[in-house]
């Protein structure tokens, strides 16, 4: 489930996704993730969270979502990249809820690790069949992108992200990732020289602040 959910479901529904559609646009859909992640781990994790939370994670999903509009990713009809988006957000809250119940069990970089393992076939065969088909070729510089997207984001980040959610309750941790927008603008400012307009300050206060209610709230985890 682990490996089907954020090693081939998650990563490959959003590249194709992204082809057709604009990456700002797809962050107006990964903005439901939190929200996804925490009904999720709710359901799999036995938690009742109180009515109070809920009302928090769907005002910081609103939020999320009325902050990636703001940036870029305008509403406009529903298409089949969005079908591919809503399926990646699926996979990665079943992805992330189970692989927080089996960090409690592995531990965290056992989990992600393990996940990579029994994903490596199909895998393998996918990135042989690419490379025969299109060589890939890049700058010095999207080389280093694309292993540091391989090393941190894709393997390292989830040995903390995965221990956070064994901690738990997951559905209050799962909130956190409503401030992952707010830091990929942030480091678009600095990496990419975008414009930090006073609106977009607006909205990663509020997101941020969305995002802290909900964490704070208490949830009640059942035996």
């Amino acid at each position: 489930m682990v490996a089907g959910g954020i090693v081939v479901g998650f990563p490959l529904l959003t590249s194709f996704a992204l082809t057709t559609a604009p990456a700002s646009h797809g962050a107006v859909v990964i903005a439901l993730l939190p929200a996804a992640t925490a009904v999720t781990a709710a359901i799999r994790g036995k938690e009742r969270p109180h009515y109070s939370f809920w009302l928090m994670a769907a005002i910081g999903a609103v939020v999320a979502v009325g902050f990636a509009l703001l940036n870029g990713g305008g509403p406009k009809e529903l298409t089949s990249a969005d079908l591919l988006l809503f399926g990646a957000v699926f996979a990665a809250a079943i992805g992330y809820a189970e692989g927080g119940l089996l960090a409690r069990e592995l531990g965290a970089w056992q989990t992600v690790s393990w996940a990579l393992v029994i994903a490596s076939p199909l895998m393998l065969t996918l990135t042989i069949t690419a490379v025969v088909q299109h060589p890939p070729s890049g700058t010095p510089v999207q080389w280093a992108a694309f292993g540091y997207l391989a090393v941190v984001s894709m393997f390292l980040g989830f040995f903390a992200w995965y221990r956070g959610l064994a901690i738990g309750p997951m559905a209050q941790v799962s909130q956190v990732q409503l401030v992952q927008p707010v830091l990929s603008v942030l480091w678009a400012v600095v990496l990419l020289r975008e414009e930090l307009t006073w609106t977009t300050v607006l909205g990663c206060v509020a997101v941020i602040l969305s995002a802290g209610m909900a964490v704070r709230v208490r949830l009640k985890r059942s035996a």
